[in-house]
């Protein structure tokens, strides 16, 4: 892979990580166009998605260091045995709520051969399809009204709603960030408080699959330019604080809904792609690979 290739790549995963617009499909769209889908392409995706962790970790920081801190301080007090014996702060409750919604990931590991292959076939079909629901939930959420809810009023039925929406967005083309985003305002809460809460329940989710999934990479003898890497990660991080800053600008303008018309006619051009590639023998795939190549 060439070096133009990862700052592209790790470009598109920057921006759309945050951008309610998935970036697990638009890089399988990226690699089906550009002739490169294979396992270690799969293994790069899982890098570029390491660089975007890094910029949720910058851009929430202080958010972050508070919830390590009650993280360990959650274990001090079961350890004295005083766990349950005075009220949780609002970190305590937001780390509680947390645990709460990553609960539904654990469906991801019978389902992960699944996941791999939609991801990594010659086919964009359903990705077109996912597309087409980050659409909905988006246009879902842009007409509900603004909810209040923040950790110290956030239930737990909310955090385990906003979980099966991440669990979901494991498909590429149903967007991580739009679908939790949209469920945690269906549910009530405070718009900036609710993409919070998207990007950091994203940090235990993606660290999981990168480590499991470079671990099954190293297993299997899959190799990766270390250096190109990298450099994608770089891109990935530099354009993800971008993206994070546009996102928060953009749900309290209310103009969320462009997203929802964008994902809209994506998916529209993709499944109609998809259909007549299907038919043609991946005609278009092989016309856009040729001009490229």
């Amino acid at each position: 892979m060439s070096i133009l290739s990862a700052i592209l790549q790790g470009i598109l995963q920057g921006l759309t990580e945050f951008l309610p617009v998935s970036s697990s499909g638009h890089l399988s769209l990226y690699q089906y166009f550009t002739g490169i889908n294979s396992e270690s392409s799969v293994t790069f995706s899982v890098m570029l998605h390491l660089g975007t962790l890094l910029a949720v970790i910058i851009a929430f920081w202080p958010t972050v260091w508070q919830l390590l801190k009650e993280f360990f301080l959650l274990f001090a007090d079961l350890f004295r045995g005083r766990l349950f014996k005075q009220k949780a702060t609002p970190y305590r409750r937001m780390l509680y709520l947390l645990i709460l919604s990553c609960v539904p990931l654990l469906l991801v590991l019978p389902l992960q051969d699944l996941i791999t292959s939609v991801s990594a076939d010659n086919d964009i079909l359903v990705e077109g399809i996912c597309f087409l629901i980050t659409s909905a939930l988006l246009f879902l959420a842009d007409r509900a009204p603004r909810g209040h809810r923040d950790a110290a009023t956030m239930k737990g039925k909310h955090a385990l709603a906003i979980g099966v929406a991440q669990l979901f967005a494991t498909l590429p083309g149903i967007s991580r960030s739009g679908s939790t985003i949209s469920v945690g305002q269906l549910c009530g809460l405070e718009r900036s408080y609710a993409v919070s809460y998207s990007f950091i329940l994203g940090l235990p989710a993606v660290l999981a699959a990168g480590i499991l999934d470079l671990h099954d990479a190293a297993t299997a003898g899959i190799g990766i330019e270390w250096g190109t890497a990298l450099i994608g990660m770089a891109a990935a991080l530099i354009f993800g604080l971008l993206a994070i800053r546009l996102v928060n600008y953009l749900i309290k303008s209310d103009k969320f809904r462009i997203f929802a018309i964008y994902t809209l006619v994506l998916g529209s051009v993709v499944v109609i792609l998809g259909i007549v590639e299907k038919i043609t023998g991946n005609a278009v795939q092989a016309f856009i690979t040729g001009l490229i190549h």
